[in-house]
């Protein structure tokens, strides 16, 4: 196993990291399983699961995939029950499941006269489906696993829950506005969550990316062909390190400290930016 950034030492710790398939959450998984977690890793498609935990076996870690709907309490409360007798009680949860989805997006950033009849998808057309799924995804997704996880975290020294938040939680995002206000929720939800456990030994934080390059968000920004769109332009200029994030390191460090019971033994509540300066920036 390769050594993690900070020391921080996960060993006999037992990881759940939803939405475990994807970019982000699967490059977690392999962050808390080199620090020595053993790490449940759900998601609703197993198979891409499966092929992050074999990675993460092939590396000499400890990982289990499970298929997990986190817009389900059964199914969260199943696994739940399954990752105890596996791997054992669970110590650290990632609430990673989330995204956007283009039913609950606008076609333009601002809304001009003339543009119900200009055969664009304007605020007017969102519909109710969209717009829930997106919310759900993100902000339900995260309360469900809490509800099922937590439970065996209660009254347990060391065990921490981190949640995915986002640029959009700051400043919401133009043509996105469920995905913004689910992710603000989240970032709201993790202040309540931590004085909520703050007396039975639970610390609550979350990290908030800026611009990371993802499956959910690669139409908006690029081309079919590649090129960088208008909208990436817009990104960059607005980011002071002129580029995006790397998935693979420059988001372990922050996980690796909020879940660090030495060095952040005493924060909870927080909502850490990883933005390359985006959230400092005023554009002048």
């Amino acid at each position: 196993m390769k050594q993690n950034v900070l020391n921080t030492d996960l060993s006999g710790k037992v990881a759940v990291v939803t939405g475990a398939g994807g970019v982000l959450c699967s490059n977690f998984s392999r962050v808390l399983a080199r620090a020595g977690a053993k790490v449940a890793l759900l998601d609703l498609n197993l198979e891409a699961a499966e092929a992050v935990a074999q990675s993460i076996v092939d590396e000499g870690g400890v990982a289990k995939a499970y298929r997990c709907d986190v817009l389900d309490s059964a199914s969260c409360l199943a696994v739940a029950e399954q990752t105890l007798a596996d791997l054992g009680p669970c110590d650290i949860l990632l609430n990673g499941a989330g995204g956007n989805n283009a039913r609950a997006n606008t076609d333009k950033e601002y809304y001009e006269a003339g543009d119900l009849d200009a055969g664009v998808k304007t605020f007017f057309d969102l519909e109710k489906s969209g717009v829930e799924f997106v919310f759900n995804l993100n902000f339900i997704g995260a309360l469900i696993p809490t509800q099922a996880f937590a439970k065996q975290m209660l009254e347990r020294e060391g065990c921490s829950i981190l949640n995915i938040s986002s640029m959009n939680a700051y400043t919401p995002l133009t043509k996105i506005p469920a995905y913004s206000g689910a992710k603000a929720a989240i970032s709201n939800f993790t202040q309540w969550l931590a004085v909520h456990f703050s007396k039975v030994g639970i610390r609550v934080n979350a990290i908030a990316p800026g611009f990371f390059v993802g499956k959910q968000n690669y139409s908006l920004l690029f081309n079919p062909d590649g090129t960088p769109t208008a909208r990436t332009e817009k990104i960059l200029a607005a980011t002071p390190m002129g580029r995006f994030g790397d998935t693979e390191k420059e988001l372990a460090g922050a996980v690796l400290f909020l879940l660090n019971n030495e060095a952040a033994s005493f924060i909870t509540g927080v909502v850490i930016p990883v933005d390359g300066g985006f959230s400092a920036y005023s554009g002048v």
